[in-house]
Order: structure tokens, then sequence, then C-alpha cells
């Protein structure tokens, strides 16, 4: 039985990652991570609904990725529950994220960052150490802001040297001076808080793919999606998600899929929405080549 995390799975991109997990590969058991139970609740009774049969491959775990005592509450309840297994997990999909919005630069490091680091470091020691994967729903957002960064604050990003320290005080720099003065002086030319998150936690699975060799630790953009996160822009604009080019939830999901399943060449890499590799710095259309280089 291969046991699987979804973060942010009662809706959108993550339930239909869920879905799809279920659907497409027997053998397979999600925990449908939700920050509000009554809504984790409804998403699991609208499977349900549609496939009884999953009764036993499905259930809700409670988990707030910005919350320190949730995050811990939920893996130690699982802990305690395959307390006689020394892996009881396959696989952790980090798909919880906010930030199209005016949210805040503190609150979308908060769940996009910080989000990924707490869940990632509350769930390692249940992982499969052998054959554990590790994906992060990332996003094209992060290399493009990295392209509009500087030589030296791309290669900053785009190395996985790193440790967490040196970039969690990056990341306190930005919030302490957010201008745009601020953010030129370390070489960045966007202050996009969303775009930021997502480069900073590009760089965390580069870091934790170095650290963790024998997990398969990647990231993935799920592409245009029409999402809580990106139709709101477009409606104020009076168009529809057609209009936008934005795909759905299930076609979203399609390279988180490939990075639980798929046979994966190499390690702390960043693929794009047609699940090829892609570059961390730059953005590749789906459909390119694939990206070839370090």
């Amino acid at each position: 039985m291969q046991r699987i995390l979804v973060t942010g799975a009662n809706k959108g991109i993550g339930l239909a990652t869920v879905e799809r997990i279920l659907a497409e590969h027997e053998g397979t058991m999600v925990f449908l991570g939700a920050r509000d139970r009554g809504r984790g609740e409804a998403a699991r009774e609208g499977l349900l609904a549609e496939h009884p049969d999953w009764a036993e491959r499905v259930e809700l775990v409670e988990l707030d990725v910005s919350d320190d005592a949730s995050v811990s509450a939920a893996a130690a309840s699982l802990a305690e529950r395959f307390a006689g297994e020394p892996a009881p997990l396959y696989a952790v999909v980090n798909n919880a994220g906010i930030g199209l919005g005016s949210t805040s630069m503190a609150q979308v490091l908060a769940v996009n960052t910080y989000g990924v680091r707490r869940v990632v470091e509350a769930f390692l020691p249940l992982l499969d150490p052998e054959a554990g994967r590790v994906v992060v729903v990332s996003s094209a957002s992060g290399p493009m802001f990295v392209s509009g960064c500087d030589a030296a604050r791309q290669a900053f990003f785009l190395s996985g040297a790193h440790d967490w320290q040196t970039l969690d005080a990056f990341m306190q720099r930005c919030l302490a001076d957010p201008s745009e003065a601020a953010f030129a002086e370390l070489g960045m030319g966007s202050t996009s808080a969303y775009g930021l998150s997502k480069a900073c936690v590009n760089t965390y699975v580069l870091m934790l793919a170095r650290q963790r060799p024998k997990l398969a630790i990647n990231a993935c953009t799920p592409g245009y999606i029409a999402t809580d996160l990106t139709v709101p822009p477009g409606a104020a604009q009076g168009k529809t998600p057609a209009q936008m080019g934005m795909k759905t939830p299930h076609e979203g999901a399609t390279a988180s899929l490939h990075l639980l399943f798929g046979a994966l060449e190499g390690n702390g890499w960043y693929y794009g929405s047609d699940a090829v590799r892609s570059p961390m710095h730059a953005y590749r259309s789906p459909g390119d080549p694939p990206y070839t280089g370090d």
C-alpha cells in the first residue's frame, strides 16, 4: 500500500490530485490534508459520493501548513497510528498555497515556503528512506522571478549548497524591507511576494535533494489552472477561465502525478505542467524541448 499525504487537498488542484491518485493508481491510500475540518470532510464525502469503493482509501487529516502545532499534531497522529511500521508514507505532495491576491508577503512566505519546509520536516521521519518521494507544487512565477534578478542573485537561487539558515536569513531580510529599492539592492527586479515565495521554495527543493539523495524530491508547476487563486483576477476583467486560457484542476495534477509515480532521471529538478524538466531561472513553455542544463 502506497500512502500519500496531499496538503491543501479539499479543493482545486489538491483535490484533483487526490482523485487522480485514487482513480489511476491501485494500491494507494491518500491522506487528504485540509486546514478546515468541515471543508475537508465535505471534499471527502464528495469523492465517496461518486466512488463509494474509495471509503478505505481516503482519509481526512486536519492540517494547517502555516501552523507549527497543527503540522506537528498531524504528523504525530500518523506516527502513532502506524507505530509498528518503520516507513508508513510513500510520498508527500506539498500543494497548499496562497498569494495571488492582496495577501501580505509575510503570509505568502509563511504558506508557500515556510509551510512546505514545516510539512517536510515533520513528515520526513515517516517517509520510506529508500523509495520515498516529495513533490512540491511550485509555479512558473518562480523561474520568472529569478529571470529578473542579476547574475549573483540568480546564482543564489540556483544553488543547493545553502543551509536552511541562509535561505531563512535571506527571506527575513526581504520581509524587513519589501520596497523596490531594497529588493533592487538585493539584485531582484520584482517585489512580487508570490514570485519570491516560489523562487525560494524551488531553492529549498534543490537544498533538500542534495541533503536527502535517496529520496525523490522535485518541484513542478501545475500550469495556468482555473482555481480560487487564478479565476478572480480574470473575472475582475470580465473574462471567463476559458477566455483566459486556463486549464482544469484535473490537468493541473499531471506534473504532480508524474513526480509521484513516473520514472525520474534526476533529483532536485523542476518540471513544467507538461511533466517535462524545466529551468528554475527562465520560463519554458509546455511542449518546448526539455531543459538539459545543470
